[in-house]
């Protein structure tokens, strides 16, 4: 609403400038030349007469009702502009805090203003007393969503626990930016592009990480696994060496290296390192130390396992299967046996249990 008014008084192609210069010259020119008496008296007419019910209102009140309010909320909106300007201006407060301040006056200036164009206009206000108990309980019950998020807001500024710049991740899963904080909602910005309005309220009744609250510092993990066959020191200590090397791992706290299990093909490290600024990304070093670890494996003969099965074959006898020495572990039931006389002829022996 502000911008509204205050485009009436600074618009960028000037339009509405000029026409706001043309309607008080020519009113000015009508007052000099005394005509303004008979246009008054012309617009107050029964045929320029609104009438509904009980109530009619002329062509000339509407007129000066209408022109009043656009005065009152203009001058409203020149003076938010100027407050704005003023608390802005004070560096010592936080920027929740200004935008907390700047909520709170711009409903306190824009209700009084409301209620003086009422007033001016000639509106009773014990009237509007009734009617606006009424309006209320209706809006109560369909706004309530909306006055939900708003009270919500209020709380968020003032406790200070989320604050535009801040990194967050929601219940759900979504991890991003706090980019802008509106009185219904919170805008977030996430690391591939996405903006997501997130309800205030979701950030009173769900749980919500702050990554950023107290320190821009954060961990990175990761998981290396190296054959049995490997020199475990060594093996951790060059998983070390290539965290402290990455120019975003800091030095307190200090770089840690765990053993954490005896896996089925490798003995399993856990690296835990932290880096100066987590709002730059974990991504990035995490892959960096990935890359030095394999390099620094490779150079030291060190080996990275992965799953693979042997097949061990059994040699036998050639007259094993015609003496029935073999058993059932060592030998399949059916098995083709290649002769002279036949190229493949099919022989099926049983061992000597009977099977």
């Amino acid at each position: 609403m502000k911008k509204f008014w205050m485009n009436l008084l600074k618009p960028k192609s000037g339009h509405a400038k000029w026409l706001i210069f043309a309607t008080l010259v020519v009113v000015l020119l009508l007052g000099t030349a005394g005509h303004l008496g008979v246009i008054k008296q012309y617009l107050d007419t029964d045929q320029l007469t609104v009438h509904i019910g009980d109530f009619k209102m002329s062509a000339y009140a509407i007129l000066i009702s209408v022109s009043t309010v656009a005065v009152v909320f203009w001058s409203a909106a020149i003076l938010l502009e100027f407050i704005e300007a003023r608390v802005r201006s004070i560096t010592s407060l936080r920027a929740t805090s200004r935008t907390l301040i700047l909520k709170i006056i711009n409903i306190i200036v824009y209700v009084i203003a409301f209620l003086f164009s009422l007033d001016m206009v000639g509106i009773d206000l014990k009237a509007l007393t009734i009617f606006s108990g009424a309006l209320g309980i209706g809006l109560g019950f369909g706004l309530q969503k909306i006055a939900s998020n708003f009270i919500s807001g209020l709380i968020l500024l003032l406790e200070r626990a989320i604050e535009v710049g801040d990194l967050v991740e929601l219940a759900d899963g979504t991890f991003g930016f706090i980019r802008k904080a509106r009185a219904r909602y919170m805008l977030i910005e996430t690391f591939d592009g996405k903006e997501i309005l997130v309800p205030n309220e979701d950030f009173i009744v769900s749980r919500v990480v702050n990554w950023t609250f107290t320190s821009t510092q954060g961990r990175v993990s990761l998981n290396i696994g190296v054959s049995y066959d490997a020199d475990v020191d060594l093996a951790r200590e060059l998983i070390l060496e290539a965290a402290r090397e990455h120019p975003r791992c800091i030095n307190n706290p200090d770089p840690k290296c765990f053993l954490m299990n005896f896996g089925d093909s490798s003995v399993d490290f856990t690296l835990h390192f932290w880096v100066d600024d987590i709002t730059y990304g974990r991504l990035e070093p995490h892959s960096e130390v990935m890359f030095a670890i394999w390099h620094k494996f490779k150079e030291n003969g060190i080996e990275i396992p992965f799953p693979q099965r042997d097949l061990h074959i059994k040699s036998m006898p050639d007259n094993a299967l015609a003496e029935g020495t073999v058993t059932a572990v060592d030998a399949p039931k059916k098995k083709k046996v290649a002769t002279k006389k036949s190229k493949a002829t099919e022989t099926t022996k049983t061992n000597k249990g009977g099977e």
